[in-house]
């Protein structure tokens, strides 16, 4: 039976499903761990999610998350692999009903991808305006497609998401520089 997805107006709760479970992940992957960054819908506030936490973690090296991947199966993980990201060490996590709620995903430190996703997260939540836009794209995309019809939703969102990221990289860059002219002075 395929998956159903749903979204749902933003949570607090999220934050704090996002700090117990990366305290869980960091002591998994052990001391390889740089950071752990909440990261996707969930960690930004006010807008329509589906109620799935997404974890960024940055480590010294891909080959001490492979060497403790089983860690990750102990707390009820799915080992993936790179999942079409090269790079990348992901896992999924479903609750004991079959429903999903972690996701994380696992780069090296200073990955371009790193930069994306942070990028992504903060310049939403500096746009309140484009992130209301993202949240009604995503309410409009659940309303026209079958429940399970995930591909459809993320083909949905991609037009959008590659066009915010381009955006907040800049954004991201402009505001690095304006910070390191300022700290010259």
């Amino acid at each position: 039976m395929p998956r159903r997805f749903e979204v749902l107006p933003h949570d607090v709760k999220w934050q704090r499903d996002f700090e117990i479970e990366s305290k869980q992940v960091a002591l998994a992957l052990g001391e390889n761990v740089v950071a752990v960054h909440h990261i996707g819908s969930t960690a930004i506030p006010n807008i329509y999610a589906k109620p799935i936490i997404d974890l960024l973690v940055e480590v010294n090296e891909l080959t001490g998350v492979d060497q403790r991947s089983s860690a990750m199966e102990e707390l009820g993980y799915e080992i993936m692999g790179e999942m079409g990201i090269l790079g990348r060490r992901y896992f999924r996590k479903d609750n004991k009903e079959g429903v999903r709620t972690y996701h994380v995903h696992t780069f090296r430190a200073a990955s371009p991808n790193i930069e994306r996703h942070l990028a992504f997260r903060d310049y939403m939540t500096a746009h309140p305006d484009l992130a209301q836009h993202y949240s009604n794209l995503k309410r409009e995309l659940v309303k026209q497609l079958d429940p399970s019809d995930i591909e459809g939703y993320m083909d949905g969102k991609d037009e959008f998401i590659k066009e915010m990221e381009k955006r907040a990289i800049e954004w991201r860059r402009l505001q690095h520089d304006c910070g390191v002219r300022q700290d010259q002075r």
